[in-house]
C-alpha cells in the first residue's frame, strides 16, 4: 500500500517520460494488456458511432494522447485536462510535432487496425491535432475542475485512471464525481476506464498511489452523484509478473449517464 500522492508531490516528481515507459506499444511491457483493453473499448464505443457528440472533456490526460484517438472520429472538439505541468507540456510537444515528442506511431497504428484503416494512421494523426483543441490545467478535486477556464458543458468526458489516482479515499471519490458532473451537460454521457484492486504503481523508481475500486464501489459513487451505469466492462489481470510494478487485479470499462445534477 502507497502512502496517498497529492497533487503537489505530482507537481515535483511525476517523471512523464518514465511513465511514457507504459506505452512502448507491443514491447511485452505491463502497459500492453490494459492500454489494448482500453483501446478496444474506445473503438466499439466511439470509432463506430455509439457515441458522438459536439465537444469531449478528458479529465486526468496524463502525458498521452491515445485515449483519444477513436474519440476524434465522433466528436469535433476534444479538450485534455491535466494537473501536472510537465505532462501538458508533453501533449503540447506532440501537438506541435516537436522534435523529442513521444512517438506514438505503433499505438495510432494499432488504433486504426481495430476500426480497419490501418493504413490511414498518417490521417488519424492529423485529424486528432485538428481535433484536440485545448490543453487545459485540470483537476478534479477542484469544484470546478478547469478553474479559472469556464467551458460550455459538454456531450462527454472520458476518465482514463484519472479517479483513482486522484482521490485518497472515498468521500473524495463522490465529491471528485460531484465536480466533473459540473462540467457535463444533463444526458451526456461519462466513460471511464481503470483499474480494479490496484493500491499502487510505479514511474521509474517512484511510488504513487491508486484508490483501490470495485465495482460495487464505482456503481454506489456514479449512482449518488447523479449517474446511472448503462454499461459495466470487465476483465481479469493476465500478467502473473510485475507485482511490484503495479498491483492491480482487472480492467474495467463503463459508460454512465448524467441524469440529474449532483
Amino acid at each position: 500500500m502507497a502512502e496517498f500522492t497529492a497533487r503537489d508531490i505530482y507537481q515535483a516528481e511525476f517523471d512523464p517520460r518514465a511513465y511514457l515507459e507504459y506505452f512502448n506499444f507491443g514491447g511485452g511491457t505491463l502497459g500492453d494488456e490494459a492500454i489494448e483493453f482500453y483501446l478496444g473499448h474506445f473503438c466499439k464505443t466511439f470509432a463506430s458511432g455509439r457515441l458522438k457528440g459536439d465537444t469531449l472533456v478528458d479529465l486526468g490526460s496524463g502525458p498521452t494522447i491515445h485515449q483519444f484517438l477513436s474519440a476524434c472520429e465522433s466528436f469535433g472538439s476534444i479538450v485534455a485536462s491535466e494537473p501536472v505541468d510537465r505532462n501538458r507540456q508533453e501533449i503540447e510537444k506532440w501537438l506541435k510535432n516537436k522534435p523529442g515528442a513521444f512517438d506514438w506511431t505503433p499505438i495510432v497504428k494499432y488504433v486504426c487496425e481495430l476500426e480497419g484503416n490501418r493504413d490511414k494512421w498518417a490521417e488519424k494523426e492529423a485529424k486528432l491535432r485538428r481535433t484536440l483543441k485545448q490543453v487545459l490545467d485540470g483537476d478534479v478535486l477542484r469544484s470546478n475542475p478547469l478553474e479559472p477556464v469556464a467551458l460550455p458543458q459538454a456531450d462527454c468526458l472520458l476518465d482514463v485512471e484519472c479517479l483513482e489516482a486522484a482521490c485518497k479515499d472515498l468521500s473524495a471519490l463522490r465529491a471528485a464525481l460531484k465536480n466533473i458532473s459540473s462540467l457535463l451537460k444533463l444526458g451526456g454521457t461519462l466513460v471511464s476506464a481503470g483499474v480494479l484492486g490496484c493500491s499502487f504503481y510505479m514511474v521509474g523508481p517512484r511510488k504513487f498511489s491508486f484508490l483501490v475500486l470495485t465495482e460495487e464501489i464505482l456503481r454506489d459513487a456514479l449512482n449518488t452523484s447523479g449517474f446511472a451505469v448503462v454499461e459495466f466492462q470487465e476483465e481479469p489481470r493476465f500478467a502473473k509478473n510485475m507485482f511490484d510494478v503495479c498491483d492491480f487485479s482487472g480492467k474495467y470499462f463503463l459508460i454512465a449517464r448524467k441524469e440529474k445534477e449532483a
